[in-house]
């Protein structure tokens, strides 16, 4: 497909010695208005370096490149230099790339032969996967989808919580309270039940602190008993876990958590301590990070036990070493900002300097509740599978009111009920903090995933009345006459779609996922008022064919889009 932008940016570089083309093109915007053009060019930064002011530098500009075959017209106005492309070229370009790529259109090689790791999810075995974990989740698996559209060599890994002193107290409790008839039947809610119950105990007495810390002693020694209660919990878990991935569409290559870099831990722990990194302090080990403005990182405590960052610290050189990769990227709350920062300054100061420097932090915002925040301690959290379960049931009420003759209803019902969740999570800034609200999280009007995925169904619709033989000339692309799609209506929805592959670009650079989210949404309201304004099936064949053309296009980048998202794009609701 045809970068106009750089196209322009030529142009424009060989009227303007005083700027880069790569500063032009970084210059170069896309109004907001379609009357003021296809791209508009700002000529402020040139006030300085030419001596005039910026709308006459534009006027100039504009008189000097308007002899362009590529533009259709430029108009100076005030600061700025708008560019209007031919609107027939613009789609064609597109037309043809969607029709030659279909499902590859949006991705690229950019990342070929680089290896990326996304580490998301990362529930603690043995406690709940509740709506708090859906952020990690779903964004973790978007930017693993974006990257993976981007050409790089993707590896998904799910560190589990499968280690440290919480499983001492899971440990002293189930031998206080347990029973396995009941973990085997409700595996999560039966062991938070006895690790809240073990919280309020411990309020009165104290002393089962102390023995939860002894337990876990045991269990990072090995102790059989410790060992086999301590997998049962692991696995036990993971059945529940792995049903909620299921209905997420989820999945990944490793689920390789906290324990399993137990017994490489020692190596790093020496090399800190060759290194002269070690302190002591009140019998724990730690490193001072002051001077650096990162306070003091504990890597070990007076007891001996080892810590996140301990593990972090294995896990990230023995990624490196297994992967040799290009990123490893953490999608984890923004709570745990410093201890990233610790841990990549840490490997900076051991030697690792590149581990550090392909390490990336990704942060998000916090879920809370309208009645305060979640504590798994005392029992109060939402459970993610109750939070599913719900939306394919609400949406499968809508549909058989709406349409009781559907087809499908209960595949159709989860395609939109966890869609809707999953677009919810991922349309506003990931960093935002926000509360979990059901009616919102359940709301399928305005800008929402139902509304773009009844967009992508009503394409679908159109293409079924149009009939093979239109559908299959339309693809052709041979014969179109573009002047067909050429009103205002039509030439938003192309720019939207020329720019969607830019977009992705833009979301993997940022690591951010609504990117997309908000731009497929533009895209859907965008045919939504096309639809609305103007005869799509119409009588007259070369019109027909040429708006078919133009929803095959819609059709196709929506459900790319959907698909970077982790959602699913019905052909009917």
């Amino acid at each position: 497909m045809k970068d106009f932008k750089t196209a322009i940016a030529e142009i424009i570089s060989e009227k303007v010695a005083e700027l880069s083309l790569d500063e032009i093109k970084e210059m170069l915007e896309v109004p907001q208005d379609s009357k003021m053009g296809d791209f508009a060019f700002p000529c402020f930064k040139l006030a300085k370096v030419m001596r005039k002011a910026p709308p006459q530098i534009a006027v100039d500009i504009a008189e000097a490149v308007s002899e362009s075959g590529l533009f259709d017209k430029v108009e100076p106005v005030n600061a700025y230099v708008n560019i209007f492309l031919p609107k027939n070229e613009i789609a064609e370009e597109t037309l043809r790339a969607i029709m030659e790529e279909g499902d590859a259109f949006g991705t690229t090689d950019k990342g070929a032969g680089k290896t990326v790791i996304v580490e998301y999810s990362s529930p603690n075995i043995a406690k709940p996967f509740h709506i708090g974990h859906i952020r990690s989740t779903v964004i973790g698996n978007s930017i693993y989808k974006i990257y993976k559209a981007l050409g790089y060599d993707m590896i998904r890994i799910n560190h589990l919580g499968d280690y440290g002193t919480q499983f001492g107290k899971m440990i002293s409790a189930y031998r206080r309270w347990g029973n396995k008839e009941d973990v085997e039947k409700e595996p999560i809610k039966t062991l938070l039940g006895y690790y809240t119950k073990f919280h309020e105990e411990a309020e009165s007495d104290p002393s089962l602190e102390e023995e939860a810390r002894q337990i876990f002693a045991k269990l990072e020694k090995g102790e059989p008993e410790e060992v086999e209660l301590w997998q049962w919990f692991r696995d036990e878990s993971l059945k529940e876990f792995n049903r909620v991935y299921k209905m997420l569409g989820i999945e990944f290559d490793s689920y390789n958590g906290e324990s399993f870099y137990s017994d490489k831990m020692p190596r790093f722990e020496k090399e800190l301590e060759e290194k002269g990194l070690l302190v002591e302090s009140r019998g724990a080990q730690v490193v001072e990070l002051e001077e650096y403005g990162l306070g003091t990182a504990l890597i070990k405590k007076s007891d001996g036990s080892s810590l996140y960052i301990t593990r972090d610290i294995a896990a990230a050189v023995y990624r490196k070493e297994t992967y040799d990769f290009y990123k490893n990227i953490y999608v984890v709350a923004s709570q745990q900002m410093l201890h990233f920062q610790q841990l990549f300054k840490i490997l900076e100061l051991m030697g690792h300097e590149d581990v550090a420097a392909g390490c990336t932090h990704v942060p998000f915002g916090l879920v809370s509740l309208e009645d305060g925040t979640m504590s798994t301690r005392q029992g109060r959290v939402v459970f993610l599978e109750d939070v599913l379960t719900s939306a394919v049931e609400k949406t499968r009420e809508i549909i058989a009111e709406k349409n009781p003759d559907a087809e499908n209803i209960d595949e159709i019902a989860a395609q939109v009920g966890i869609g809707a969740v999953i677009f919810n999570e991922l349309s506003n800034n990931r960093i935002k903090d926000y509360t979990f609200k059901w009616e919102t999280v359940l709301n399928f009007d305005g800008e929402t995933g139902p509304y773009v995925q009844y967009t992508h169904a009503r394409c679908a619709s159109l293409l079924r009345r149009a009939g093979e033989d239109v559908i299959s000339r339309a693809k052709d692309l041979g014969g179109i006459d573009y002047s067909h799609i050429a009103s205002d209506n039509a030439h938003e929805l192309i720019k939207l779609i020329y720019a969607y592959p830019s977009y992705v670009e833009l979301a993997g650079e940022k690591y951010e996922p609504s990117v997309v989210t908000r731009h497929i949404i533009d895209i859907a309201q965008a045919f939504n008022k096309f639809y609305h304004d103007e005869h799509i099936i119409t009588d007259n064949e070369d019109e027909k064919i040429a708006k078919i053309a133009l929803v095959i296009a819609t059709k196709t980048v929506i459900r790319n889009g959907l698909a970077l998202l982790g959602i699913e794009a019905p052909e009917r609701m």
